[in-house]
């Protein structure tokens, strides 16, 4: 079945909040999706962020952002007042992280004090169900506050190493923090469920984003640190990223510990199962990230302040997934495939039977033997206008080169420039790629102060938010009109 859907972050919901969040104002984005044609809606990781915050460095790989609670239902409990929450934002452009962090946990621990969620059996319920990391990541989150925000490597050694003495002392010590922590997950599953349960009656499904990686400042490491290349004072030996590239010219220096292949291979890759396993929990496809980093990773010596000196190594390859396929069954993944692609990445891709991206963006720097030109895509595939890490359309059309501009128009066949958006979000559907995502700014023409994310820069990323108005009714409905003409659902 052909289908199509649009990119959007929870974080860019409107919302009086200052950012998106499970309110009705994502409810009412279901309900637009819907009157657009749409079938699939896509979403950048759900996770609690830190420094940067970046979705694809999280606190823990299980949990969710307690930025996207509803204070709106809180209210309606009585745990806060609309007085608590302060003057709506809904009409500021960007988030202000910072005003967030400081003001939303606030918010959020008054309505735990208030809410005597201890003796409710489905809050003791969701604790037992998800003990195999809620317990990691309550603690983690607790002596992490307690040591004033500082990463595990920072901690007394006794709890950095996760001494018996030590971890029955915080536990015992913040009993109450924890118990706030878990407050939020809970509040986050509810929410999210029913979320996912209204677009699931509209037939809307949710793309999910999970990164091939995880932050070393996690509870993830510190509480299996043997899963991850760490000496013997559990500093990383080496950290992902990329060599340099477009994106680039000293590479992309990520800094996320590698994975001990050859322990997961002894595992079964059993942390793994698990991980993929809460993904379909939350997500009814879920698009890997860097999935290249399974044939290869690239290695940095710890420490080093570039990309650059970097070096592949083997990954697991395809047995990672015969044994996912084993033990999970048929599951429904997008490869992220960009990038320079070895043979053994192609292969890999192909064997794994997971459509591969393809992105608009890309196509028109080269000629007509791109493999992101649509006469040259295979129907497994998934075909993007641009990503989260993308220009716009209009932001790229302002940069692009003559010569890119004029190929661009000969290949849409448009005589003008203006055209260029339009024509390309038709390619775009008209392909013979399965599915198709256009991200949100893209249909309503917006330039690059709508751009979610520039690599290996930090300080403006992951703030733009549509307004409250943005998404029309003609909207809609010329979206449904371009769905139904070129066959998708």
């Amino acid at each position: 079945m052909r289908r199509s859907g649009v990119l959007l972050p929870i974080t860019s919901i409107p919302s009086k909040y200052g950012i998106g969040g499970f309110s009705k104002e994502c409810y009412e984005f279901v309900d637009f999706l819907e009157r657009a044609g749409q079938s699939l809606w896509q979403i950048l990781p759900l996770g609690p962020t830190g420094y940067g915050d970046s979705p694809y460095q999280s606190f823990s790989t299980y949990a969710g952002n307690p930025y996207f609670i509803d204070l709106e239902e809180l209210i309606e409990a009585g745990w806060i007042t609309g007085e608590d929450c302060g003057e709506s934002s809904a009409e500021e452009r960007y988030i202000d992280y910072g005003k967030i962090y400081e003001t939303r946990f606030a918010l959020l621990r008054k309505a735990y004090e208030n809410s005597s969620i201890e003796k409710d059996e489905a809050f003791r319920k969701f604790c037992e169900d998800n003990a195999y990391w809620l317990d990691d990541y309550g603690l983690y989150m607790a002596v992490k506050n307690a040591f004033g925000g500082k990463s595990f490597i920072e901690w007394d050694e006794d709890i950095r190493f996760r001494r018996r003495a030590a971890m029955e002392h915080y536990k015992e010590t913040y009993a109450q923090e924890i118990g706030f922590i878990r407050f939020q997950q809970y509040l986050f599953s509810k929410q999210w469920s029913a979320l996912r349960s209204y677009a699931a009656g509209k037939g809307i499904r949710i793309i999910g984003d999970i990164p091939i990686y995880v932050a070393y400042d996690s509870a993830d490491v510190w509480a299996a640190p043997e899963l991850f290349q760490l000496d013997k004072d559990l500093r990383p030996v080496g950290v992902a990223g990329c060599p340099p590239d477009a994106f680039s010219s000293t590479g992309q220096l990520w800094g996320n510990p590698l994975y001990r292949w050859e322990y997961h291979k002894e595992t079964g890759y059993d942390w793994w199962i698990r991980r993929i396993a809460r993904c379909y929990e939350l997500y009814d496809i879920v698009r890997i990230d860097h999935f290249r980093g399974f044939d290869e990773y690239y290695f940095i010596p710890y420490g080093d302040p570039t990309a650059e000196y970097g070096h592949w190594e083997k990954g697991p390859g395809y047995d990672i997934f015969r044994v996912m396929k084993q033990k999970l069954g048929k599951m429904d993944v997008i490869a992220e495939d960009l990038g320079f692609l070895t043979p053994s990445v192609l292969k890999l891709v192909k064997k794994s039977g997971y459509p591969g991206m393809k992105v608009l963006l890309f196509a028109f720097d080269g000629d007509s033997d791109s493999a992101y030109l649509p006469h040259n895509y295979e129907k497994n595939a998934v075909v993007y206008t641009g990503t989260h890490d993308n220009d716009t359309i209009e932001g790229w059309l302002k940069n692009a080169k003559r010569k890119t501009v004029s190929f661009t128009m000969r290949y849409l066949n448009v005589k003008r420039k203006k055209d260029i958006r339009q024509a390309m979000i038709r390619a775009a559907l008209s392909s013979t790629a399965d599915t198709a995502v256009i991200p949100i700014q893209d249909y309503l023409g917006f330039d690059n102060s709508a751009r979610m994310n520039l690599p290996s820069t930090l300080g403006e990323n992951w703030k733009w938010r549509l307004l409250p108005g943005e998404l029309t009714g003609e909207l809609a409905d010329g979206m449904a009109e371009l769905a139904k003409l070129y066959d998708r659902k």
